[in-house]
């Protein structure tokens, strides 16, 4: 059986393409410099998968900074405030992901979202009535021929027109529908000159098609199709979707005459009995997404090649694929170097997927797989019991009582005590958390791990960081203070390090946008607190300055969500192992003095189900009560925040402020304030600090341009419920421009504070 994948890594082995990005943003490599390391990493990535015996390989999976903003390029979506700027291609493609702020102007970059149901970001593109679209940029071919040069045949893949409509923000009156002609000829002439070029497939993906969707919403698929099918040619056309099914118009879509049908059969709960239900017209071609592309443990043979052989008797031809694209795991275990042999058999990143594809290709034309050497050591694997397992959390999770998940007094009484408590002034000032991690911090860190230094010469190295820290805070006027998470290399890897049950990674890095690059910490087996974990440095931190120290934790979604979590038990019960974890840890802030303790929530809504009607059965139903399990034992006066970052939130805005805490921060700047209506509409109880400014950008704000953000969100929110604070976190972000942007946060809440 021939086998796919939908997309690969493209940040490189070591995070090549990271670097080499980030040298050129700074002036200390010019284009060519990036050009060629860009083009030795595609090289590289298409011949390990032409030699792990691949037979559809992508091109055009690469990208500088986001695959959607790189169609937006290509097909001359480029809002003109970009364009004014006259920087060159390349310079302009970056102003719109990171903004630009220079001799050419100040220009904010375009908005930011999550990708679907996972930690991938991409950029918004903004249509204006002005906009025409047209086929412009030359990316796809040239990569295509790229590797032609090498001898490698690839399957060009391009984000579809459905998808880039829906994932789009119009600026004018007119709509998606508008453009839809123009997009169609667009495509149309893609498709003719990729297969001028020699190209026998084309990957158009539409994971837009796994929401739901209208008659509107099908009608405008219908009419882009219409027209790029009628002019393909020679060249087929493969329907690539992934993150779930298509249930709403699967037997109208099959109909339709594309060439090949991706389906996902690891999230698409109701895949396999669409195509049982409707079969697939026998000249299409079933892309059979079995192997998962977004989690790291190795593929289930039994199961897999149990789905083929019912999915052969309704596909003609089946082609095993990756469930969508490997972007979303780590490149390849073979950089680490300190997994145990019992944990790290159990994993397949990036590369490890090439080689189960392949065995599993050979496993479906043997007489008998069942008798094979790579089947039977793949269903030993999975039948032992694993490490890590803890009989006493498992109880615990099973006694948990209702009131465990209720904090009282009701929230409008522990208001007016937190009020009197603290004693803050009108439109409170803070930032999110972390501080820049500059080289000495990072040294630091890199010392402890090396065994260079110890535990205690660690810390007395934080706590100089952290005092730093404080006086600088104090001196810049901010209202509530944090100690800058200087002992943390991210939110949600510190706090793995630390509770029973995680197993780590050296360099199994994930772009989550642009050059920045995560490494998930694996949830391996039952999770457990046994000793307090922040403690220390927020004492410290408030024995420094009378002002108010913010505790700073991550809530047990996210630190599922930004996790691998496990297969082999469900999602809530691991949510509720981390959530009894982090409540020790906030009563012992509590205990401490620590009168504000923020549990971050920034991926809340990155594992609700895309389709509405499995939001509560599948998610909401027990993500909001993790949460409140972690903050319902404190006293009415200790206030509670949390932060969530990177979402459109409207929809579930009465499930936030069913969280119960008592502040909560938005990432705001980059959505362009839209949640402020929901929560006007929603009579939102929790007290709101909607972003005031974008992190992720360099850019250093006016303090007109925070006054008149903050005149905004007063116009939604009450006088009294407003705080002032950036988008989020800003470790990412440089000394110089953090301090001049806080300089201007802090002086545009006193010129309101004058005003109100």
């Amino acid at each position: 059986m021939n086998n796919n994948v939908v997309g690969f890594p493209r940040v490189g082995k070591l995070r090549e393409l990271k670097f080499i990005s980030e040298k050129y943003f700074r002036g200390e490599v010019n284009e060519q410099e990036l050009q060629q390391v860009a083009k030795d990493l595609r090289a590289e990535h298409w011949k390990f998968q032409k030699s792990a015996g691949i037979h559809w390989i992508p091109s055009n999976d690469f990208s500088f900074y986001d695959g959607v903003l790189d169609t937006a390029v290509l097909l001359n979506v480029i809002p003109k405030k970009y364009q004014q700027l006259q920087l060159g291609e390349t310079d302009t493609y970056f102003a719109m992901a990171r903004g630009y702020q220079g001799e050419a102007g100040d220009v904010p970059a375009l908005a930011m979202k999550k990708w679907f149901n996972t930690n991938y970001h991409y950029l918004v593109p903004e249509i204006s009535d002005d906009t025409e679209i047209k086929l412009v940029g030359e990316k796809p071919f040239l990569e295509y021929q790229e590797a032609k040069q090498f001898g490698i045949q690839t399957k060009p893949v391009l984000v579809g027109p459905f998808t880039f409509l829906k994932l789009a923000k119009y600026q004018g009156t007119k709509k998606a529908e508008d453009f839809a002609g123009d997009l169609a000829k667009a495509y149309a002439e893609a498709l003719k000159k990729l297969g001028d070029l020699g190209a026998e497939w084309i990957q158009l993906d539409e994971p837009a098609l796994v929401q739901d969707l209208s008659a509107e919403d099908f009608e405008l698929f219908y009419e882009l199709y219409q027209e790029i099918l009628a002019a393909k040619g020679t060249v087929k056309v493969l329907l690539q979707t992934y993150f779930g099914d298509i249930r709403d118009y699967y037997k109208e879509i099959v109909t339709l005459d594309f060439d090949g049908i991706g389906l996902d059969f690891v999230e698409g709960k109701q895949s396999l009995s669409l195509v049982q239900k409707y079969g697939l017209p026998k000249n299409k071609v079933l892309f059979a997404g079995l192997v998962n592309g977004k989690n790291i443990w190795k593929s289930n043979y039994e199961t897999v090649l149990g789905a083929l052989e019912e999915l052969k008797a309704y596909a003609s031809e089946i082609v095993l694929s990756t469930s969508c694209s490997l972007l979303h795991v780590p490149y390849t275990l073979q950089n680490e170097t300190s997994l145990e042999p019992e944990v790290e058999q159990y994993f397949a990143f990036a590369l490890e997927k090439l080689q189960e594809l392949k065995e599993l290709s050979v496993l479906t034309e043997t007489d008998d797989y069942k008798v094979e050497k790579e089947y039977l050591e793949n269903k030993e694997l999975f039948a032992k019991e694993r490490l890590y397992q803890n009989d006493d959390i498992k109880k615990q999770v099973a006694d948990l009582k209702e009131e465990e998940f209720v904090r009282l007094p009701l929230r409008k009484e522990r208001q007016k005590l937190q009020k009197e408590a603290l004693n803050l002034p009108l439109f409170p000032t803070t930032t999110i958390g972390s501080f820049p991690q500059t080289i000495e911090v990072k040294k630091n860190r890199t010392a402890y791990r090396k065994g260079e230094i110890d535990k205690n010469a660690y810390d007395n190295r934080v706590y100089e960081f952290i005092k730093d820290c404080i006086a600088k805070q104090e001196e810049l006027g901010i209202d509530v203070l944090v100690h800058g998470e200087y002992e943390r290399n991210d939110m949600v890897e510190f706090f793995g390090e630390n509770l029973e049950g995680y197993v780590f990674t050296e360099k199994a890095w994930v772009q989550s946008y642009g050059t920045r690059c995560v490494k998930p910490p694996i949830i391996f087996g039952d999770v457990k607190r046994s000793k307090p974990i922040t403690t220390s440095y927020l004492e410290y931190a408030q024995r420094l300055t009378d002002l108010p120290v913010k505790g700073m934790l991550t809530g047990p979604v996210t630190i599922l969500n930004w996790s691998f979590p496990r297969e082999d038990i469900s999602l809530k019960e691991m949510a509720y192992q981390i959530g009894i974890a982090i409540r020790s840890e906030v009563l012992d802030l509590e205990k401490a003095g620590i009168k504000i303790i923020q549990i971050d929530e920034a991926a809340l809504k990155e594992k609700l189900p895309i389709r509405k009607s499995d939001w509560y059965s599948e998610y909401l139903d027990w993500a909001i009560p993790a949460f409140r399990l972690c903050h319902s034992g404190v006293k009415p006066e200790t206030q509670i925040h949390t932060h969530m970052c990177y979402s459109e939130f409207n929809e579930i805005i009465h499930d936030i402020d069913n969280m119960d805490a008592d502040v909560i921060s938005f990432e705001a700047s980059r959505s362009k304030l839209t949640i402020l209506d929901a929560i006007q509409e929603s009579n939102f109880e929790t007290e709101v600090g909607p972003g005031v400014y974008d992190i992720h950008s360099p850019r250093v704000p006016s303090v007109e341009e925070i006054v008149e953000a903050l005149k905004t969100m007063l116009e939604k929110i009450d006088v009294n419920k407003l705080w002032v604070n950036p988008d989020c976190g800003l470790k990412t972000r440089g000394i110089p421009e953090t301090e001049a942007s806080l300089k201007n946060l802090v002086q545009a809440a006193k010129i309101l504070r004058e005003q109100y």
